[in-house]
């Protein structure tokens, strides 16, 4: 496994970077919430989900709603399921490795272990331990994250929550700019590329007004899924 460790370790390089990056930011976001640091390292080694431990924060500061939480946990986790169909066959060879690969499968790892292990490599062994070092990544980000929000003043970290909205903002924004990209390449119809950023904002304003700040999310939630349930039904019909 060490072998596998030192080769996996220079791949898995530019998750680092990302990864300590935003685990900080999940971290210092945490404190900033006054939620503590044990519970900071154990949402990021048992949950996992850099997006939905974000959104996870401002749940945690509402009364308790297991219906809303296990809800916005299956949209936003949902995609793991459509790429990691992909890896079931790699994955059911690694034995006692099989339940980890799967529960540590990121987005950023999949790019990684899609592409295959290198030549005289024990695959399974190598996809474990690109796993396993771009969760510590995450880990020791939130650890840092968390431990530097101890020392500085309260009134520094007003406004460090805003990291969840921002990084929700990036990836609306790398998304749509992909569809550009798509759109004019002649790949995609241009009505596609506003769908559904227009979706999204018109189902958050509309229970925004209804429902009111603080149970918006879940009703928007549960409206863009019908609307992208609708859309893409009427796609297929129209084929």
């Amino acid at each position: 496994m060490w072998n596998s460790m030192k080769k996996a370790f220079p791949v898995t390089l530019p998750v680092l970077a990302g990864y300590m990056f935003l685990g900080i930011a999940f971290g210092v976001a945490m404190k900033a919430r006054g939620l503590g640091m044990g519970l900071s390292i154990s949402m990021s080694v048992l949950i996992y989900g850099g997006s939905f431990q974000f959104a996870m924060i401002e749940l945690l500061t509402q009364a308790f709603a297991p219906l809303t939480i296990t809800f916005m946990a299956c949209l936003i986790q949902a995609r793991h399921l459509f790429y990691g169909i992909s890896m079931l066959q790699t994955y059911r060879q690694a034995g006692l490795y099989t339940p980890y690969l799967v529960f540590a499968l990121t987005d950023e790892t999949y790019s990684i272990v899609c592409s295959g292990a290198p030549k005289e490599t024990e695959a399974f062994r190598w996809y474990t331990a690109v796993s396993f070092l771009d969760q510590c990544y995450w880990v020791l980000g939130t650890f840092l994250g968390a431990l530097v929000g101890q020392f500085l003043p309260m009134h520094l970290l007003e406004g460090m929550d805003f990291s969840m909205t921002a990084l929700f903002a990036t990836i609306v924004t790398e998304q749509t700019l992909t569809s550009l990209a798509e759109w004019k390449a002649g790949r995609m119809p241009f009505s596609e590329v506003l769908f559904s950023p227009a979706l999204g904002g018109c189902c958050t304003l509309i229970s925004r007004i209804v429902i009111g700040r603080e149970n918006f999310l879940l009703m928007s939630m549960m409206m863009m899924t019908v609307g992208f349930a609708v859309y893409y039904r009427k796609g297929e019909h129209g084929a």
